[in-house]
């Protein structure tokens, strides 16, 4: 398994060589550089940390100050753990880059979805809405807490209510990777990923089979050869 940090920009649409057109999310990829290697001997699992995005030294604290100054890397913004046998090879100071990943890779998108505020259970679980007419008093409530007799000393555990929608981990499975670019730092994946923009999130390989995957087609180069630069 491999995975990688980025940041979530927008999304677009691209093109492919036979028409086709792909919507897509941007991802942007920065270098993610291993700070710390995590062992079993040590700490009883096997993983990478990895810093993302730079930040001022003068802002750190003693204990984030020690974790750089002892792997000689600069300053990061964002500290994270990965997993999977093919991020062991990774040693403290390598960059993890965006071609880690390759056109037609199926991936996960894991990112933390957008906070809804506070909900009611229709917004937030879909519940029916109530009889609008003939004197009915009840439109968008809670419905019955009753649970059949059984414990009814409480609400049980589980019922759904009103409360704080959003704001938290979210997965999307089996998404295609549809470009990646080493130089501009950024991948392509088919369809939306959780959270807003600049929110950040972790792609993974897919842990789920995809039975029946979309090859994606070659892109159109839209970038302004230096010829036609050079005459506008």
């Amino acid at each position: 398994m491999k995975e990688i940090i980025g940041r979530k920009i927008g999304m677009t649409q691209v093109y492919g060589e036979d028409g086709t057109m792909y919507a897509v999310s941007v991802i942007e990829v920065l270098p993610n550089v291993v700070t710390q290697k995590k062992t079993l001997e040590k700490d009883g699992y096997e993983a990478i940390q990895i810093g993302y995005e730079d930040k001022k030294e003068s802002r750190l604290n003693k204990c984030e100050k020690g974790i750089f100054a002892k792997a000689n890397v600069t300053a990061k913004a964002n500290l994270f753990e990965l997993k999977g046998d093919e991020m062991n090879k990774f040693e403290v100071g390598n960059e993890i880059k965006a071609d880690l990943f390759q056109v037609n890779d199926i991936v996960d998108v894991i990112g933390t979805s957008k906070g809804r505020g506070y909900a009611g259970v229709i917004k937030r679980w879909g519940h029916t809405i109530g009889p609008k007419g003939h004197g009915s008093g009840y439109h968008r409530g809670q419905g019955s807490f009753a649970n059949n007799g059984r414990c009814n000393n409480r609400v049980i555990p589980g019922k759904k209510m009103s409360g704080h929608m959003g704001n938290q981990q979210a997965t999307v499975l089996n998404q295609i990777i549809v470009g990646v670019s080493v130089e501009k730092n950024y991948i392509l994946i088919s369809g939306g990923v959780p959270g807003p923009k600049k929110g950040l999130v972790k792609i993974r390989s897919a842990v789920k089979t995809n039975k029946n995957p979309v090859k994606v087609q070659t892109l159109i180069d839209r970038t302004p050869k230096a010829e036609e630069v050079a005459a506008n």
